[in-house]
């Protein structure tokens, strides 16, 4: 089996494109009918549909730190979508030969001011309360972002494994408050399973900075998240068919993408990798 490359940790920190708050056992922590609106219309990619409803979830709840984490979720994987991002991922070669891309100066600064605003209103409420559960993922998400950005666009591993570090700790704090936060394990499941498929002179050399692996493990979790999450379990699913097929398990891989395809129908990603898969049986 293909070891994955040092350069291929960039992929763990895709974990909080889409994510939004954890829900506890698959009903969210809040009346948040807005925030799955957003996030299934971002599925979809239908972007300015999404924004305007996290930006009404804003007007309604102002000190809420998970309307602003989740339009610059919004913005994030619109960037994504332009720059192709996430269609690399499914391919060794096209990851491996990733060139520097020309990012859009303005959404990049509505990206940076949306998590500010995030960050503020979490910190705000973590001071009043440090086991405020939406306030923990906030900056779960907010630093998971940060990675996102300085991976894929900026390709800077350095700059992106310090940021994965932050919002696994914040992942971790969260399930300490709530183990049954099940989209928080998106966070631990795929640094684990990145890592732990490394080879292992790259281990050894991130267990020194604060990171370990296990691959096993890092499956499992996505699993829980893709079985039992809320706004995480598709993007779950995204996630492990990725992994299926770097671990040459084309036929799992296909059937995750295709039960994607059928809910999120708009989204061309799923229906563009299966036709690749069905084309190198």
């Amino acid at each position: 089996m293909k070891r994955t490359t040092p350069d291929a940790l960039a992929i763990l920190l895709t974990l909080a494109i889409l994510a939004g708050s954890a829900g506890a056992a698959d009903v969210p922590a809040i009346g948040a009918s807005g925030l799955d609106r957003g996030f299934r219309l971002m599925y979809n990619l239908d972007f300015d549909h999404a924004h305007q409803v996290f930006s009404a979830w804003q007007q309604d709840h102002p000190e809420d730190p998970l309307g602003p984490a989740g339009d610059a979720a919004g913005l994030l994987f619109s960037e994504f979508d332009r720059l192709g991002v996430l269609e690399s991922q499914f391919d060794d070669k096209a990851f491996e030969a990733r060139k520097k891309l020309s990012p859009d100066p303005a959404l990049r600064e509505r990206f940076n001011a949306a998590l500010s605003l995030a960050e503020s209103r979490a910190r705000t409420r973590l001071a009043k309360d440090p086991k405020d559960r939406d306030a923990l993922f906030a900056m779960t998400l907010s630093s998971g972002l940060q990675a996102d950005y300085a991976a894929f666009i900026d390709k800077s591993n350095f700059s992106a494994l310090h940021h994965t570090k932050d919002a696994t700790s914040w992942a971790d704090q969260l399930l300490a408050v709530d183990p049954q936060c099940y989209d928080a394990h998106l966070a631990t499941g795929i640094s684990r399973y990145i890592v732990g498929s490394m080879a292992a002179p790259v281990r050894w050399f991130l267990r020194l900075g604060g990171v370990s692996g296990d691959k096993k493990a890092g499956i499992e979790e996505l699993q829980l998240t893709a079985e039992r999450g809320h706004y995480l379990a598709p993007f779950a699913r995204i996630l492990l068919a990725i992994a299926y097929v770097r671990d040459k398990d084309n036929a799992s891989a296909r059937d995750l993408l295709s039960s994607l395809r059928q809910e999120f129908p708009n989204n061309s990603l799923f229906a563009l990798e299966i036709a690749r898969l069905d084309s190198i049986r």
